[in-house]
């Protein structure tokens, strides 16, 4: 028996921009699929009723156009939110935060790689101490990306030591860019986020914070986003990273997500390699989601 391929937003909206007409179906179709593909029913709703006025206003019933529309209107969103890294402190000082299962430790390692593909020295930092298999799993990652790790020196040791240590590295040895890993866990959500302002507070007496990133599952779509709210609110997040984008039938989640938490992306992960780690350009993404 073939195989059913998976359902894709570009591919939904191919049959329907290869129509001769935009009609009442048009419409019904459009929606359906942009809230398939988790754009969440609010942006849906605007998105469709700023599409309906353009087609009006330019008096038009040709698909293609649509298709044109709606691509342009989506980079448009997108582009509201600057995608670009701030990496330009010296060490530049990089917290991780994400739920446990989302791909924090995975995305480290890539990020690491990113950064030295383009020449930049790393040292990541373990400061997720209690996790069993975490220390170990970075430092797997740590050696594929050429990148130096400092790990606790005990299993539970305090993770804002394990920061300061590796700020202090970064200083004394002159490394460009620190990539601190930390806790997940969301038992306790009053201690995590405690944890998470200590370790600040300990790297902030030695050097500014440049970035705080959020990993996101893209899977998971608006539940991610549902379990990962006390971060937003109390960590400070400076830019969102978006893993398992593999595929765009989860494609509309990325527009939710900047509109929703005002939070621009800035990496994506589309693969399961090293190097399936990119910087997030709005056109291009656009122009993959609706074709």
């Amino acid at each position: 028996m073939a195989e059913r391929t998976p359902w894709s937003l570009s591919g939904a909206l191919r049959g329907m921009f290869a129509k001769k007409t935009i009609d009442a179906a048009t419409w019904d179709d459009l929606e359906d699929a942009l809230i398939q593909a988790d754009f969440g029913p609010n942006v849906t709703e605007v998105v469709v009723a700023e599409l309906r006025a353009k087609v009006a206003r330019y008096n038009t019933t040709d698909p293609a156009d649509l298709q044109r529309m709606l691509r342009e209107g989506i980079e448009e969103r997108l582009a509201a939110y600057n995608p670009t890294l701030t990496l330009s402190e010296r060490p530049a000082i990089v917290l991780v935060v994400g739920v446990n299962g989302v791909g924090k430790t995975t995305t480290i390692g890539k990020f690491a790689k990113f950064l030295h593909t383009y020449g930049r020295t790393v040292v990541i930092g373990a400061a997720d101490t209690f996790r069993a298999g975490a220390v170990e799993q970075l430092a797997t990652w740590a050696e594929r990306a050429e990148a130096q790790i400092v790990r606790p020196q005990m299993e539970g040791q305090d993770p804002a030591s394990v920061a300061f240590q590796t700020v202090d590295k970064a200083k004394r040895e002159g490394i460009e860019i620190v990539l601190i890993d930390t806790a997940g866990r969301l038992q306790t959500k009053g201690g995590l986020m405690d944890e998470l302002t200590k370790i600040r507070r300990v790297v902030e007496k030695q050097a500014p914070i440049a970035e705080v990133l959020l990993v996101l599952d893209a899977t998971t779509g608006q539940n991610g986003l549902a379990q990962a709210e006390a971060f937003i609110e109390h960590a400070g997040v400076t830019g969102l990273v978006l893993t398992k984008l593999d595929g765009s039938a989860k494609g509309g989640f990325v527009l939710a997500v900047q509109e929703k938490t005002g939070i621009p992306i800035k990496l994506v992960g589309q693969g399961e390699g090293i190097n399936d780690l990119t910087g997030f350009t709005p056109h291009v993404f656009a122009q993959k989601l609706i074709g």
